[in-house]
């Protein structure tokens, strides 16, 4: 089974595409978290009392320095909704998307990583329609590790767990619930806790159940470029006729 990465860039209106045209210099790295935008600003030129007018209206600056190296700007702001964004066309095309955005020179550039040729093709084609689109490279993988960068940002791997949920799991982990042999029980855990045991015992499985259903596009993407089955786990029909 193959994998593919595909880089490309697109141009259309965006918070950032007039200042990284008009400052062809900056390189503008945009992650998103479960509840912020974070951005990192480089330039290898001094700033122009005008540029920096102009980062401070992007949101809280977290850091800046002004150096012999040039300009290093990280901003965090709220996160703008990606309802209908390209984001969410990446979903659409089940292709998985590798932050961080690049911003430079009025283009926007993505990282993906696809399980079937035919889901960028059709990718590409629907975003071709309502925006400026270059193929930069698509790369086969096959055969070989995928790199920790191509794994899952934190935030994605909690998506939809509540905060009572992340509450029990984190409470379990650190007092050795899943280690072997266990070092508490359910009870106890619960005993350290403003609810019932049935209560804490929910909030813990379903952390767990949306946790593991979260990972497994990316147990996917891991294990799918692995010949070997260490496990040698039998197919249905084989399993079957063992059965028969």
């Amino acid at each position: 089974m193959s994998l593919y990465e595909a880089s490309f860039r697109v141009k259309h209106e965006c918070p950032y595409r007039e200042i990284s045209e008009q400052y062809p210099d900056l390189t503008i790295r945009e992650w998103y978290l479960s509840d912020c935008q974070v951005i990192e600003i480089t330039s290898s030129e001094s700033p122009a009392d005008e540029l920096l007018e102009e980062i401070d209206q992007l949101g809280t600056i977290l850091h800046r320095s002004i150096d012999e190296s040039g300009l290093h700007v990280v901003t965090q702001s709220c996160l703008c909704s990606l309802e209908g964004s390209i984001i969410e066309r990446f979903e659409e095309y089940n292709c998985l998307y590798q932050p961080p955005t690049i911003h430079r020179q009025g283009w926007e550039h993505y990282t993906i990583i696809a399980f079937d040729e035919s889901d960028i093709q059709a990718l590409h084609h629907d975003l071709e329609a309502d925006r400026d689109i270059e193929v930069l490279s698509k790369t086969a993988i096959t055969e070989q590790q995928i790199p920790h960068s191509m794994l899952a940002p934190v935030d994605q791997l909690f998506e939809d767990v509540t905060e009572r949920q992340m509450a029990a799991l984190r409470l379990a982990l650190e007092s050795g619930y899943y280690e072997q042999p266990r070092k508490t029980s359910l009870r106890d855990l619960a005993d350290r806790t403003a609810v019932a045991r049935s209560t804490y015992e929910e909030h813990l499985r379903k952390a767990e159940n949306k946790l593991l259903t979260n990972a497994g596009q990316f147990l996917r993407l891991v294990t799918a470029t692995s010949s070997a089955d260490p496990l040698q786990i039998k197919k249905t029909g084989q399993a079957d006729q063992a059965a028969d």
